[in-house]
Order: C-alpha cells, then sequence, then structure tokens
C-alpha cells in the first residue's frame, strides 16, 4: 500500500509539471496581454472585481487580496473588489431571482465603464460567471475569464481574454489558476512601476 501511494504522489506531481508546462507554454502572450489590459485599467483610475463559484470563490479572494494587499515592498495597494463576499446579497438574489443572478447583479450596481471583471471556473459552464460576464461587457467592462477543460461556455462569451487551462483534473487546472494570477499580479505591478520610473524587477514573494 505505501508503494502505491507513493506512486501516486509521483504521478500526479509529473502530471502538474506536464499540465502546467503546457499550459504557460501555449498561453505566454495571452497572459501579458492580459496584464497590459488589467494595468491599463488601473491607470485610467478602473477597478478590478473578482468573482468565482466553490474552490474558484477561494480563487477570486485569492485575487482580489493580492491586488489590495501587496506582499512586495515598495508596491500599492491597487483597488480589487471580491464579489463573493456579499453573504446578504448573495442568499437574497439567490432566494429571489436564483443562483445565476448573484454576480450580474453586483455589477449593475458596482460595475462602470473601465472597470475589469475576471472571473474563474474550472469548466468554464458557470451560467452566474456567464451573465456577469455578459453584463459588463455591456457596460464597458474589460472581461477576463480563467478555465480548464475546452473553456465551456466562457471561451464562446467574446471575453478580451480567457486562458484556458486543457485537462480534466480540477485540481491541475486550480493549480494553473492560482500561478496564472499571481504572474499576472507582479506583470501589472511591473508595467505599472515602468509608468512611475520605478523598478521594473519582477517581484519573488507572489
Amino acid at each position: 500500500m505505501n508503494d502505491a501511494l507513493l506512486e501516486s504522489v509521483r504521478q500526479k506531481a509529473a502530471d502538474h509539471v506536464s499540465v502546467f508546462e503546457r499550459y504557460f507554454e501555449e498561453n505566454q502572450a495571452p497572459i501579458v496581454r492580459a496584464a497590459e489590459v488589467i494595468a491599463k485599467m488601473y491607470r485610467n483610475d478602473g477597478r478590478l472585481f473578482t468573482m468565482g463559484n466553490g474552490g474558484s470563490s477561494c480563487d477570486a479572494a485569492h485575487v482580489a487580496v493580492e491586488f489590495l494587499h501587496p506582499v512586495t515592498a515598495g508596491r500599492p495597494a491597487l483597488t480589487a473588489i471580491n464579489l463573493t463576499t456579499d453573504i446578504a446579497m448573495m442568499t437574497a438574489v439567490s432566494n429571489d431571482v436564483g443562483y445565476d443572478h448573484v454576480y450580474v447583479r453586483q455589477i449593475i450596481a458596482q460595475g462602470r465603464k473601465g472597470d475589469c471583471l475576471i472571473g474563474m471556473s474550472t469548466s468554464g459552464n458557470s451560467e452566474n460567471l456567464i451573465r456577469a460576464f455578459a453584463k459588463a461587457r455591456e457596460m464597458g467592462l474589460t472581461t477576463i475569464g480563467l478555465a480548464g477543460m475546452s473553456g465551456g461556455e466562457m471561451a464562446k462569451a467574446g471575453l478580451d481574454a480567457c486562458l484556458i487551462v486543457e485537462t480534466d483534473s480540477i485540481h491541475r487546472i486550480q493549480e494553473c489558476h492560482v500561478a496564472t494570477y499571481h504572474i499576472l499580479w507582479d506583470l501589472v505591478h511591473t508595467l505599472l512601476a515602468d509608468d512611475r520610473g520605478g523598478s521594473a524587477i519582477m517581484g519573488e514573494n507572489a
């Protein structure tokens, strides 16, 4: 049994490396473009919104806190609003009109042209994210999706950027998503530092 468990660890680690390397090889340029979009949004005094369900709601919270509370000295706090936090809002909307509307209602109330909305879904098929993305695009927000598998409906939603981890393993998808938004955070601060004439050295603490 112990040998089988050790082999399982090796196989999972190997799968992680394989998926990780393939995803980042295919998505280097799209990740840079997404970072440029977010940096442009901040230059124009926009605000970042994040959303997700289940484990991806934890990722949405993680993205927001990275921007709100930078861990690298000398990098400024940037506005980021996690749409998964307001339990009263989410339960009210779910009870009254359905869970598919929990994010779109918040975007209608809080979003404005020039803001940016990031949504994460391992399947790419979360209806509440798709509805919020559609409304955000209608309102003039920039939209960025992190998805997995084939990208699902998110890949067809006309987002400004859709980064897809092409594997059926939810764990590998989530692992790539974490690394992606850490890299996005770092690239955005590098681009904004260039604007200020500051250091463009990549942070290593994120």
